[in-house]
């Protein structure tokens, strides 16, 4: 292999084209399995399509993507100024995270979720979706087992897919509020179930576990070795007086079989500054952190000044954002459900809306029979001009989710759209 590159190095183009002709190497994909196998993220797919078709001068709304509208708190923000004036951020540092955003992140758990962690037991990441990554990698082998409630986050299975396990869904339809039982997991348990994903407040549904539903998950967990990876990044999101009540806070049994995923992403508005974080036992954090040494070295040491600011500032500006998330929320509710043949349950937690179309499955649409809701949300855009994701992206088909983290004349404006299109439906 060693002489066929340096012929190919030495004949310039027509070398090149002769040995891709004759290289036993073309019979192989170009790209291999592990990667070509992974699924586009469809919730970035969408929203990538609708500033294209906004950027071309069509007026689309975007219910897409799951990112906050408001700007990164103030505070914040002058953190980050004064660390680029800094130069120690202007130089690697511990790939596993700076040691005072780590002693915080601990500190934050405590405040928030009620137990003690080390930093030690920390690994500060580039956003939510590396601790996702490393997490499943560092837990699972080729053909085990992670159990996955759906409707999920469109990012788990392909994580886990990349690590070498296998997702097992378990689904949560409407009439069980979009969340699973015990008797579900159990029924879906096998000898080669490693670990359980656990997501409350949940993205795509806003489904929140009650603590005695978390209780009950968590207990079947450690009654039969199950590792539990949980993400809690919409902790703060919860409307209702409802509280999101963390696994290892109602069992503490689990805290040596638990990694809790994080960031400063959704509560702060801070989804660019791409700071996220895991909490595990000390040999889990040790393997991922040793992972991440070589995939990524240290998170931005900019962007972790300004995590460090946001954990150890108050939660004011988080307060005004989550009393206009809950506005929205029940507006846009009101609004969806008022559409023959959509049932949109309110949602507890995080910033979505989670309606049903199933109802709509089967009927016709200006003159297009609705077959799932991948073809509805297809309508829903080139029709009315409004960017939604179908419930394919999430598990089964059937549904649609919005995200009313945007502008409320926007909320209105779209969802009046889809109102107006979808009383075309026969």
């Amino acid at each position: 292999m060693g002489r066929e590159s340096n012929q190919s190095r030495a004949g310039g183009g027509r070398m090149a084209s002769v040995t891709a002709t004759t290289s036993p190497r073309t019979t192989r994909n170009r790209v291999s399995a592990r990667i070509a196998g992974i699924a586009e993220s469809a919730t970035l797919a969408v929203d990538a399509k609708a500033k294209a078709l906004k950027a071309a001068g069509r007026p689309v709304i975007g219910f897409g993507a799951g990112e906050p509208d408001f700007p990164t708190p103030q505070a914040i923000v002058d953190a980050a100024v004064a660390a680029c004036q800094d130069p120690a951020n202007h130089r690697y540092t511990p790939a596993g995270g700076l040691p005072a955003l780590k002693e915080a992140i601990a500190a934050k758990t405590l405040r928030d979720s009620g137990y003690e962690v080390s930093p030690g037991q920390v690994l500060v990441t580039n956003g939510g979706k590396q601790a996702v990554y490393e997490a499943f990698a560092a837990l699972l082998d080729p053909g085990d087992e992670l159990l996955l409630p759906a409707p999920f986050w469109t990012t788990y299975p392909e994580a886990a897919r990349l690590a070498g396990g296998v997702a097992v869904e378990v689904f949560a339809g409407l009439e069980q509020g979009y969340k699973v039982t015990v008797e579900q997991l159990e029924a879906a348990r096998t000898p080669r179930t490693k670990a359980l994903l656990f997501n409350s407040p949940s993205n795509p549904t806003g489904a929140v576990y009650s603590p005695e539903e978390v209780r009950a998950i968590g207990r079947w967990a450690l009654e039969h070795g199950v590792w539990v990876v949980t993400d809690e990044i919409y902790e703060h999101l919860v409307y209702d007086g409802v509280r999101a009540a963390p696994v290892v806070a109602e069992v503490p049994e689990l805290a040596d079989t638990t990694i809790v995923l994080n960031g400063v992403a959704k509560t702060y508005a801070m989804t660019g500054w791409r700071v996220g974080w895991m909490i595990a036992p000390a040999d889990v954090v040790a393997g991922a952190a040793n992972l991440q040494s070589h995939l990524t070295s240290n998170v931005s040491n900019v962007s972790q000044r300004a995590a460090l600011q946001a954990l150890t500032g108050d939660l004011t500006a988080v307060a005004r954002m989550r009393e206009a998330f809950d506005r929205r929320r029940r507006l846009m509710v009101s609004m969806l459900d008022a559409i023959d043949g959509v049932d949109c349950p309110l949602p507890q937690g995080a910033f979505y809306a989670y309606p049903s179309v199933e109802k709509l499955i089967g009927r016709t649409l200006r003159g297009r029979e609705i077959t799932d809701s991948a073809t509805l949300a297809e309508l829903i855009l080139t029709e009315a001009e409004v960017a939604v994701v179908p419930g394919e992206a999430f598990g089964p088909s059937g549904f649609l989710r919005l995200s009313y983290a945007l502008a409320d004349a926007d909320l209105v404006a779209g969802v009046e759209r889809i109102q107006h299109l979808l009383a075309e439906v026969r």
